[in-house]
Protein backbone atom coordinates (compact mmCIF):
# COMPACT_ATOMS: atom_id res chain seq x y z
CA UNK A 1 0.00 0.00 0.00
CA UNK A 2 1.69 3.00 -1.09
CA UNK A 3 -0.52 5.42 0.71
CA UNK A 4 -3.47 5.48 3.16
CA UNK A 5 -3.53 9.23 4.58
CA UNK A 6 -6.19 11.25 6.45
CA UNK A 7 -6.46 15.27 4.73
CA UNK A 8 -7.84 17.88 7.22
CA UNK A 9 -9.58 20.04 4.60
CA UNK A 10 -11.29 17.85 2.78
CA UNK A 11 -11.74 15.41 5.56
CA UNK A 12 -11.10 12.28 3.23
CA UNK A 13 -9.11 9.37 3.26
CA UNK A 14 -6.73 9.01 0.28
CA UNK A 15 -5.66 5.71 -0.61
CA UNK A 16 -3.40 3.88 -3.53
CA UNK A 17 -2.79 0.13 -3.83
CA UNK A 18 -0.65 -1.74 -5.93
CA UNK A 19 0.19 -5.18 -6.71
CA UNK A 20 2.35 -7.14 -9.53
CA UNK A 21 3.40 -10.31 -10.66
CA UNK A 22 6.62 -10.85 -12.69
CA UNK A 23 9.99 -10.59 -13.10
CA UNK A 24 12.14 -7.40 -13.82
CA UNK A 25 11.51 -7.32 -18.11
CA UNK A 26 7.84 -8.21 -17.68
CA UNK A 27 4.79 -7.58 -14.93
CA UNK A 28 1.45 -7.89 -15.02
CA UNK A 29 0.32 -4.82 -12.84
CA UNK A 30 -2.85 -3.66 -10.85
CA UNK A 31 -2.94 -0.12 -10.09
CA UNK A 32 -6.03 1.23 -7.55
CA UNK A 33 -6.27 4.87 -6.48
CA UNK A 34 -8.83 6.97 -4.78
CA UNK A 35 -10.77 9.13 -2.14
CA UNK A 36 -13.50 8.94 0.33
CA UNK A 37 -15.48 11.33 1.89
CA UNK A 38 -15.92 10.92 5.83
CA UNK A 39 -18.42 13.21 6.36
CA UNK A 40 -20.43 12.43 3.53
CA UNK A 41 -20.66 9.42 1.02
CA UNK A 42 -19.10 11.08 -1.58
CA UNK A 43 -16.04 9.02 -3.16
CA UNK A 44 -13.84 8.96 -6.17
CA UNK A 45 -12.10 5.96 -7.94
CA UNK A 46 -9.25 7.96 -9.56
CA UNK A 47 -7.60 4.73 -11.12
CA UNK A 48 -8.66 1.12 -11.09
CA UNK A 49 -5.90 -0.37 -13.88
CA UNK A 50 -4.45 -3.09 -14.92
CA UNK A 51 -1.55 -3.21 -16.89
CA UNK A 52 0.89 -4.73 -18.96
CA UNK A 53 4.30 -3.57 -17.91
CA UNK A 54 7.46 -3.65 -19.75
CA UNK A 55 11.09 -2.92 -18.86
CA UNK A 56 12.27 -0.22 -21.96
CA UNK A 57 15.86 0.48 -20.39
CA UNK A 58 17.42 -0.42 -17.24
CA UNK A 59 15.18 2.39 -15.34
CA UNK A 60 12.22 3.20 -17.26
CA UNK A 61 9.41 1.07 -17.59
CA UNK A 62 6.19 1.07 -20.50
CA UNK A 63 2.75 0.29 -19.47
CA UNK A 64 -0.23 -0.49 -21.14
CA UNK A 65 -3.70 -1.96 -20.09
CA UNK A 66 -7.35 -0.98 -19.21
CA UNK A 67 -8.65 0.06 -16.07
CA UNK A 68 -12.04 1.70 -14.97
CA UNK A 69 -12.45 5.18 -13.26
CA UNK A 70 -15.78 6.85 -11.10
CA UNK A 71 -17.23 8.72 -8.87
CA UNK A 72 -20.96 8.79 -6.86
CA UNK A 73 -21.69 9.81 -10.33
CA UNK A 74 -20.76 7.47 -12.67
CA UNK A 75 -17.72 6.41 -14.63
CA UNK A 76 -15.82 5.50 -17.62
CA UNK A 77 -14.07 2.75 -18.45
CA UNK A 78 -10.64 3.58 -20.34
CA UNK A 79 -7.51 2.29 -21.98
CA UNK A 80 -4.35 3.21 -20.69
CA UNK A 81 -0.80 3.98 -21.81
CA UNK A 82 2.00 5.32 -19.78
CA UNK A 83 5.41 5.39 -18.91
CA UNK A 84 7.11 5.44 -15.28
CA UNK A 85 10.87 5.22 -14.47
CA UNK A 86 13.56 6.96 -12.56
CA UNK A 87 14.60 10.43 -14.14
CA UNK A 88 18.19 12.08 -13.54
CA UNK A 89 19.02 13.17 -10.09
CA UNK A 90 17.09 10.67 -8.51
CA UNK A 91 13.42 11.87 -9.61
CA UNK A 92 10.84 9.01 -9.41
CA UNK A 93 8.31 10.00 -12.18
CA UNK A 94 5.60 8.74 -13.71
CA UNK A 95 3.33 9.72 -16.16
CA UNK A 96 -0.35 8.46 -18.04
CA UNK A 97 -2.52 8.61 -20.37
CA UNK A 98 -6.22 7.29 -20.42
CA UNK A 99 -9.15 7.48 -22.87
CA UNK A 100 -12.68 6.88 -21.84
CA UNK A 101 -15.41 5.32 -23.28
CA UNK A 102 -16.60 8.18 -24.61
CA UNK A 103 -13.83 10.26 -26.50
CA UNK A 104 -12.39 12.35 -23.59
CA UNK A 105 -8.43 11.72 -23.26
CA UNK A 106 -6.64 12.99 -20.08
CA UNK A 107 -3.12 12.41 -18.55
CA UNK A 108 -1.66 13.13 -15.43
CA UNK A 109 1.73 13.90 -14.75
CA UNK A 110 3.59 13.05 -11.06
CA UNK A 111 7.06 13.96 -9.97
CA UNK A 112 8.32 12.36 -6.46
CA UNK A 113 11.90 13.03 -5.05
CA UNK A 114 12.92 11.44 -1.87
CA UNK A 115 15.87 13.05 0.70
CA UNK A 116 17.50 10.55 3.40
CA UNK A 117 17.38 12.90 6.44
CA UNK A 118 18.97 9.70 8.30
CA UNK A 119 18.26 5.80 7.42
CA UNK A 120 14.96 5.96 9.01
CA UNK A 121 13.85 9.34 8.52
CA UNK A 122 12.88 10.33 4.44
CA UNK A 123 11.97 13.86 3.49
CA UNK A 124 9.24 13.63 0.10
CA UNK A 125 8.39 16.15 -2.02
CA UNK A 126 5.86 15.42 -5.04
CA UNK A 127 4.34 17.58 -7.87
CA UNK A 128 1.30 16.16 -10.22
CA UNK A 129 -0.61 17.72 -12.55
CA UNK A 130 -3.78 16.87 -14.08
CA UNK A 131 -5.15 18.41 -17.90
CA UNK A 132 -7.95 17.08 -19.88
CA UNK A 133 -9.28 17.85 -23.98
CA UNK A 134 -12.76 17.80 -22.22
CA UNK A 135 -14.93 18.03 -19.22
CA UNK A 136 -15.43 14.87 -17.37
CA UNK A 137 -17.91 15.45 -14.68
CA UNK A 138 -18.41 12.05 -12.82
CA UNK A 139 -14.57 12.42 -12.35
CA UNK A 140 -14.55 16.38 -11.84
CA UNK A 141 -12.26 17.33 -14.48
CA UNK A 142 -12.28 20.10 -16.52
CA UNK A 143 -11.17 21.02 -20.00
CA UNK A 144 -7.78 21.94 -20.25
CA UNK A 145 -5.39 22.06 -17.03
CA UNK A 146 -7.34 20.81 -14.28
CA UNK A 147 -5.52 20.31 -10.95
CA UNK A 148 -1.97 20.86 -9.53
CA UNK A 149 -1.03 19.54 -6.58
CA UNK A 150 1.90 20.42 -4.29
CA UNK A 151 3.00 18.17 -1.43
CA UNK A 152 6.09 17.58 1.15
CA UNK A 153 5.51 14.48 3.27
CA UNK A 154 8.05 13.43 6.11
CA UNK A 155 8.20 9.69 6.35
CA UNK A 156 9.80 7.97 9.58
CA UNK A 157 10.52 4.15 8.52
CA UNK A 158 9.81 1.99 11.64
CA UNK A 159 10.72 -0.79 9.65
CA UNK A 160 11.28 -0.52 5.56
CA UNK A 161 7.67 -2.54 5.28
CA UNK A 162 5.78 0.13 7.76
CA UNK A 163 6.19 3.71 7.70
CA UNK A 164 3.65 6.44 9.28
CA UNK A 165 4.53 10.02 7.53
CA UNK A 166 2.78 13.39 8.10
CA UNK A 167 2.48 16.49 5.53
CA UNK A 168 0.90 19.19 3.77
CA UNK A 169 -0.57 19.63 0.54
CA UNK A 170 -1.94 22.37 -2.23
CA UNK A 171 -4.21 22.07 -4.31
CA UNK A 172 -4.88 24.40 -6.86
CA UNK A 173 -7.95 24.05 -9.34
CA UNK A 174 -8.01 25.78 -12.60
CA UNK A 175 -11.57 26.59 -15.03
CA UNK A 176 -13.79 24.43 -15.22
CA UNK A 177 -12.56 22.16 -12.36
CA UNK A 178 -12.55 25.39 -10.05
CA UNK A 179 -16.01 25.69 -10.69
CA UNK A 180 -17.03 22.21 -9.53
CA UNK A 181 -15.10 22.07 -6.58
CA UNK A 182 -16.09 25.73 -5.76
CA UNK A 183 -12.50 26.38 -4.53
CA UNK A 184 -9.14 27.43 -6.25
CA UNK A 185 -6.76 26.64 -3.66
CA UNK A 186 -7.09 23.82 -1.22
CA UNK A 187 -4.84 22.93 2.17
CA UNK A 188 -4.73 20.06 3.73
CA UNK A 189 -2.42 18.56 6.39
CA UNK A 190 -1.71 14.77 6.39
CA UNK A 191 -1.44 12.61 8.32
CA UNK A 192 -0.86 8.66 6.83
CA UNK A 193 0.83 5.27 6.44
CA UNK A 194 3.09 3.73 3.85
CA UNK A 195 3.26 -0.10 3.95
CA UNK A 196 3.96 -3.50 1.54
CA UNK A 197 4.40 -6.60 2.02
Amino acid sequence: MDKLEYRTKNKDLKFHIYSFYGGDHHKLWVDVEGERGLKNSEWLLERADLLFVKAISGSWDLRAGVGYAGSNEGGRSKLVLGVNGLAPYGFDVEANLNLTNKGELYGKLEVEYELLITQRLILQPSFEVLASTKKIEPLGVGSGLSKTESALKLRYEIKREFAPYVGVSWERHFGQTKEMVGERDLINFLVGLKTWF
